[in-house]
C-alpha cells in the first residue's frame, strides 16, 4: 500500500541535498588540527557511515510503498555523504580511513538477518548514539573544521531520527500495547548496551572532546524514553476521508 504521506519525507530530502548542493563543501583546504585520540575515533564512526545500504533499500522496496523506498534512498545517500565528509576531514588532518571495524561488521550482520522493522530499530540505535557524538564533536573539538563538519552531519541526524520513527510506529501499530511496551524496553536495553560500549572504545576521544563517560551514556540514555515512546505509541486514527 502505497503512503503518501511520505511524499513529505522525500520532499524534505530533496530540498537538503539542493541546500548542500548550494552550500557547497567545507573548507579542506584549510587543513584540520586533530588530536591522536579522536582521529582514531572518528576513523571509527567512518567505517559506520559509509556503505551503500542496499539491505535497507531492498527491504523497503519489498515493503510495497514506492514514495516510501525513495524517501529510503535518499537518507542513505546522506548518511553515505556523512562518510565523504569524513573521509575528506580525516584526510585534511593527516590521515585515512580504516578498511573496517569489528564493531560495524557486527552492527551491519545484525541488521541484515532481519526483516525492516528490526532493521530499523537497529539503525535507530546507532542514529541516536550518532546524535551524542557528533553534538560532542561539534561542541568539543578545538578545530573548526571537525566542528563544522561534526554539526552539518548532526543536522542530519536529527531529521532521521523522526523519519525512523514515523515508520516504526507504523509498523508496530498492529502489535497489542504489551507488546508494544515490550518492545520499546528491549529497545532502550540495547541502547544503553550500545552507548556504553563506545563510551568505552572511544572514552580517550570523549575525554579530550571535554565529556566524560558516565555522562555519555546517561545523557544517550535520556533520549530513548521519550523516542521509544514515540515509535512504539498507537498511532492517531486517520479521519474517515483523508
Amino acid at each position: 500500500m502505497i503512503n503518501w504521506r511520505y511524499e513529505t519525507w522525500v520532499r524534505e530530502f530533496e530540498a537538503e541535498r539542493e541546500r548542500r548542493g548550494a552550500v557547497g563543501d567545507p573548507l579542506w583546504s584549510l587543513g584540520a588540527a586533530l588530536d591522536p585520540a579522536l582521529v582514531r575515533s572518528l576513523r571509527k564512526f567512518q567505517v559506520g557511515e559509509d556503505g551503500d545500504g542496499s539491505a535497507l533499500i531492498g527491504k523497503a522496496e519489498r515493503a510495497g510503498d514506492p514514495v516510501y523506498a525513495g524517501a529510503v534512498r535518499l537518507f542513505v545517500a546522506e548518511e553515505q555523504n556523512h562518510a565523504r565528509m569524513l573521509a575528506l576531514l580525516l584526510a585534511a588532518g593527516g590521515s585515512g580511513t580504516l578498511s573496517g571495524h569489528w564493531s560495524d561488521a557486527v552492527f551491519v550482520r545484525l541488521r541484515r538477518l532481519m526483516g525492516l522493522r528490526m532493521e530499523l530499530l537497529v539503525l535507530m540505535v546507532a542514529e541516536v548514539v550518532a546524535l551524542r557524538y557528533y553534538r560532542a564533536v561539534r561542541d568539543g573539538a578545538a578545530d573548526p573544521l571537525a566542528s563544522e563538519v561534526a554539526g552539518r552531519i548532526l543536522a542530519d541526524e536529527e531529521r532521521h531520527v523522526p523519519f525512523h520513527c514515523r515508520r516504526l510506529r507504523e509498523g508496530f501499530a498492529g502489535l497489542p500495547a504489551p507488546a508494544r511496551r515490550a518492545v520499546a524496553g528491549g529497545w532502550r536495553i540495547l541502547l544503553a548496551g550500545a552507548a556504553a560500549l563506545v563510551a568505552v572504545d572511544h572514552g580517550p576521544a570523549l575525554r579530550h572532546l571535554g565529556v566524560r563517560r558516565r555522562a555519555f551514556v546517561a545523557e544517550t540514555v535520556r533520549l530513548s524514553a521519550p523516542l521509544a515512546a514515540s515509535f512504539t505509541s498507537a498511532p492517531a486514527r486517520t479521519p474517515t476521508g483523508v
